[in-house]
């Protein structure tokens, strides 16, 4: 994987999940959640255009006309497949999975790469609040099984112990591996990870996940929307 497609990959699980967050701006459990969620769905929605933006001046962009058509050739998780099915995904996903993002973007800001290091440093102060949210209604305590899972995936959007995120930190561009990303998620969250097995052998390194699926049709229809008035031509 070259930087072009962590940030690519990095971009697109960030639309999804203000995508995500936006769908419980009005089904939150109390009218603070609600515009927390519609607050930092606009945040990461944000997040991701600047992410696609250092795609050009990193001179390595992946994107290619098969967006145009396959929901599978999106790199997001399969956290984000489909709409949150309960608060306690939606806390999972805040607190975890929002939380690694911000890992990895910090390790892009300390790396080598001034592109990422001056566009992205700004995010970092944004996602405080991120995290103190997720934070939050996490220790209030959510189900277990939607916990594990976003454990899981984070762990495994990280790579394996000699992957591809080991090599670009290896090239100094970024400031963290994959051993020392789980650290800081950890200690950001004061907590240790679930006892968790990892197939690397069946793990999709392109997508940085090992379940299979894409992005249900109606958001995918939304993502083409949302690209498509990106690239209009301006209305007089």
């Amino acid at each position: 994987m070259s930087l072009g497609a962590l940030v690519l990959s990095l971009a697109d699980n960030k639309q999804l999940l203000g995508l995500r967050y936006a769908e419980w701006a009005t089904r939150a459990p109390s009218l603070e959640a609600d515009i927390a969620a519609a607050a930092m769905g606009l945040d990461d929605l944000g997040h991701s255009r600047v992410l696609y933006g250092c795609l050009d001046p990193l001179g390595d962009d992946p994107r290619d006309p098969v967006r145009e058509s396959n929901a599978a050739s999106y790199l997001n998780l399969a956290f984000f497949d489909e709409s949150f099915a309960s608060w306690g995904h939606f806390v999972a996903a805040n607190a975890v999975l929002d939380t690694a993002f911000s890992v990895m973007l910090q390790a892009m800001v300390e790396g080598s790469t001034e592109v990422l290091k001056t566009r992205l440093r700004k995010m970092l102060m944004e996602e405080r609040y991120h995290f103190l949210h997720g934070r939050s209604w996490l220790r209030a305590g959510i189900d277990q099984a939607p916990l594990t899972a976003a454990w899981q995936e984070a762990l495994e959007w990280f790579g394996p112990p000699d992957g591809e995120v080991a090599q670009l930190h290896s090239s100094g561009a970024l400031a963290l591996g994959p051993g020392e990303l789980r650290a800081r998620l950890e200690e950001r969250l004061d907590s240790a990870a679930p006892e968790l097995q990892f197939d690397w052998a069946s793990w999709d390194a392109r997508r940085r996940r090992s379940r299979p699926g894409q992005i249900d049709e109606r958001t995918f229809g939304m993502l083409r929307g949302l690209e498509e008035n990106r690239y209009a031509a301006a209305r007089v």
